[in-house]
C-alpha cells in the first residue's frame, strides 16, 4: 500500500487527548510547530519514549487545509533504537484486503491456506450487531447461501514490543480491548459452525522476533486466545515493512509462543 500523500519527517514533541500529536516542522522557511490526528486508539506503549529532553523522528502527511485544526496524519515513529513503527491503525485492513485480492486475481494465495477461495468481502457482517473484517468464500454466489462454509478473517494492528524471555516479541493489545476479546468469542462459535478462522496480527516493526499475547496487559485476552486456538484458529502475526512511502504485508510469520 502506497500512501496517498506526500510524508514529512519532523520531531514528534507530544501526544495528547489520545488523537492530538504536536510535530515539529523544519524546512528552508524555519521551524513550525504543526498539530495533527493520531488515527491510533491504543497506548502506543514501546513506541513512544515519554522523553521531553529528546523528540522522536516521525513520518506525517498535511493536508494541505487551513482551516482546519488538525493540519495532517501521524503515520510512523522511529524508536530509540532505530526502528520505525506504523501507527496507522487503518491501514492494516487496506493491506490486508490487498493480499487477498491479490491472491484471487493471480491465483497465487499469498498465504498457503487461502488457497481455493475465489471471493473475498471485507467488512463481513456476522450477525445484527457486529461484523468481522473481512471472508474468504469459495464464491461470490456463497454471499447469499448462509449455509456456506467461510473462512473468516480478523485483522489487529500491532506496535507493542516487549522482551521475553531474552527474545523481542511483539504483542497485542497494548491496553485491555473488550472488543478484541468479543471477537474472539464471536470467532469461536463461527469455528463450532462448521467454519475456519483466523486472527491477523499485522507487526507494524520489523524488530521482534515471535509473537506472544500480552497477558501483563490483559490476561483475559490471552486465556481467550489460546482458548481460540485449541478450537483450531489460525494465528497469522505478519511483519510489515513500514517506508515514507508505503505499507508492505509480508508472509513473514512470526511464531506464537
Amino acid at each position: 500500500m502506497k500512501f496517498s500523500k506526500k510524508l514529512f519527517e519532523g520531531l514528534l514533541l507530544n501526544r495528547y487527548k489520545r488523537f492530538f500529536a504536536d510535530v515539529e516542522l523544519k524546512d528552508e522557511s524555519g521551524t513550525e510547530k504543526i498539530t495533527i490526528h493520531v488515527p491510533n486508539t491504543g497506548s502506543l506503549k514501546a513506541v513512544i519514549e515519554k522523553n521531553p529532553t529528546k523528540p522522536q523522528k516521525c513520518w506525517f502527511s498535511l493536508h494541505g487545509d487551513e482551516t482546519k485544526k488538525l493540519k495532517g496524519t501521524l503515520e510512523a515513529i522511529q524508536t530509540a533504537t532505530g526502528t520505525w513503527v506504523g501507527v496507522n491503525t487503518s491501514n492494516p485492513n487496506k493491506i490486508v484486503t490487498e493480499a487477498a485480492l491479490f491472491s484471487i486475481e493471480t491465483g497465487t494465495p499469498f498465504l498457503p491456506h487461502w488457497k481455493g477461495f475465489q471471493f473475498y468481502k471485507p467488512e463481513f457482517k456476522i450477525n445484527d450487531k457486529s461484523r468481522l473484517d473481512g471472508a474468504f468464500l469459495k464464491s461470490e454466489a456463497d454471499l447469499q447461501n448462509p449455509k456456506s462454509k467461510k473462512h473468516f478473517i480478523e485483522i489487529k494492528n500491532t506496535t507493542y514490543k516487549s522482551i521475553v524471555d531474552g527474545k523481542p516479541h511483539a504483542q497485542f493489545p497494548d491496553a485491555v480491548t473488550e472488543r478484541g476479546q468479543k471477537h474472539l468469542e464471536e470467532m469461536m462459535l463461527l469455528m463450532e459452525q462448521g467454519h475456519t478462522c483466523e486472527l491477523i496480527f499485522t507487526v507494524q516493526r520489523n524488530d521482534v522476533e515471535a509473537f506472544s499475547a500480552a497477558v501483563e496487559i490483559d490476561p483475559e485476552y490471552a486465556k481467550l486466545l489460546k482458548q481460540a486456538q485449541k478450537k483450531g484458529l489460525i494465528i497469522s502475526p505478519l511483519i510489515c515493512e513500514v517506508s515514507r512511502t508505503g505499507v508492505v504485508l509480508t508472509n513473514q510469520l512470526l511464531p506464537f509462543k
